[in-house]
């Protein structure tokens, strides 16, 4: 099965800043292209950011462009997801999956991981 692990998550004043980190086993990172998720309560997963297998493009949704920036070190089989000026609104369970890169951005795996934990008081 895919193994998924994130971490990182917290509390933070808004305007604060936080590193997710996402450890996925080689299988499952090698060659694909990683995305970072997230689900606020009640409400669907969306997708946050994006980076291809190379690490030579990143695509953002526009909530968080400028403000977050998504990583990959293959060497560790880690994708990361580094939050500047956090904001209420990003409050969220935070999880990572393998996507097609400009396709959609869907998770390609049915499996999730237990997921991170970001909150951001006001």
């Amino acid at each position: 099965q895919v193994q998924l692990v994130e971490s990182g998550g917290g509390l933070v004043q808004a305007g604060g800043s936080l590193r997710l980190s996402c450890a996925a086993s080689p299988r499952t990172f090698s060659r694909y292209a990683m995305g970072w998720f997230r689900q606020a309560p009640g409400k669907e997963r969306e997708f946050v950011a994006a980076v291809d297998w190379r690490h030579s493009n990143t695509d953002y949704t526009d909530s968080v462009k400028g403000r977050f920036t998504i990583s990959r070190d293959n060497a560790k089989n880690t994708v990361y997801l580094q939050m500047n000026s956090l904001k209420p609104e990003d409050t969220a369970v935070y999880y990572c999956n393998a996507v097609e890169f400009g396709l959609g951005y869907r998770p390609l795996f049915g499996s999730w991981g237990q997921g991170t934990q970001v909150t951001v008081s006001s």
